[in-house]
């Protein structure tokens, strides 16, 4: 049976010579076959990210009317919140099953944010910086695995252009509409994207014979996965994979589901583009990292 990988990142950060390039051995592996990986000891506490989801829950329940005071805009910042059936990720499919906030590194250190908005929470502030720690940490280890200068994608993302998103798919009170899910399938639009989730579950990954598998919460993991840019960048060693989030046949439809993803991307100015062992064989045309996340966007949204 097919199964998503459970890799230690301590023993990169922490261990000899040869436990790292263990460590990078078994990340390539992942990254190349599946595109997910569940990363143990990523450097982050338990209670940080407990912090976080308690901070989120909060948000979610403040009435309507108030969460919209902050309502996302336009593709050009993505921030704010997003109401349920906003969003369509699978834009062949109804509006998907859930809400959510989305908050950037500018939100963070700006001192006319909303007071409702969970910016303003240092508990966020710091999952932020963690995160992006965890981000640089794998980023290293892909440059390693690619046998590129250890620094070639963390100096590629040292403007922090990443996407913090707070989500909570709500129980179901009434029968979802033919084919809607909680989330559709689609793949991330970045480079990479780190997921921590509670116990509900939902998630499912596809594997490459097209076969879904769950992607069940892992306590004290991270879920991390390849997304567009990455798989662009690298002509496909790393594939960026389908994913999507299921309505639960059971109990827990009657249960909120919350998860935090937090998206990496590369700089906008960065330019994507096949690397140079691969340049002959290039499936993809160079684009900017900035480009290429507003074009997602704009599917993803209708604008």
């Amino acid at each position: 049976m097919f199964t998503i990988p459970v890799i230690d990142l301590a023993t990169f950060t922490n261990g000899d010579q040869k436990s790292r390039q263990t460590v990078v051995k078994q990340i390539y592996q992942a990254c190349h076959e599946i595109g997910f990986m569940y990363l143990q000891n990523p450097g982050i506490s338990r209670e940080l990210v407990q912090q976080v989801f308690t901070q989120s829950e909060s948000f979610f329940n403040l009435p309507l009317t108030v969460k919209q005071q902050l309502a996302w805009s336009n593709e050009f910042n993505n921030t704010g919140y997003v109401g349920i059936e906003r969003e369509r990720l699978d834009p062949n499919k109804p509006g998907d099953l859930k809400e959510a906030f989305n908050l950037g590194k500018s939100e963070l250190v700006s001192r006319q944010v909303s007071s409702i908005s969970p910016a303003k929470d240092p508990a966020i502030i710091a999952f932020y910086e963690a995160c992006t720690e965890i981000a640089n940490t794998v980023l290293q280890v892909f440059a390693l695995a690619l046998e590129l200068p250890e620094d070639f994608f963390t100096i590629r993302h040292n403007q922090q252009q990443h996407t913090l998103r707070l989500l909570h798919y709500p129980p179901l009170k009434i029968p979802a509409k033919p084919e809607q899910v909680r989330a559709g399938e689609h793949s991330d639009y970045g480079s990479i994207t780190l997921l921590f989730q509670d116990q509900v579950g939902g998630l499912e990954v596809q594997t490459t014979s097209g076969e879904w598998i769950a992607a069940p919460s892992i306590p004290d993991t991270v879920v991390v996965n390849t997304g567009d840019l990455m798989q662009r960048w690298t002509n496909h060693i790393f594939c960026s994979t389908k994913h999507r989030v299921i309505i639960p046949n059971d109990n827990r439809v009657k249960q909120s589901r919350y998860s935090i993803a937090f998206f990496c991307h590369p700089n906008d100015d960065t330019e994507i583009a096949c690397l140079d062992s691969h340049k002959d064989q290039s499936i993809y045309p160079p684009i900017l990292a900035g480009e290429y996340l507003l074009q997602r966007l704009q599917a993803t949204y209708g604008t």
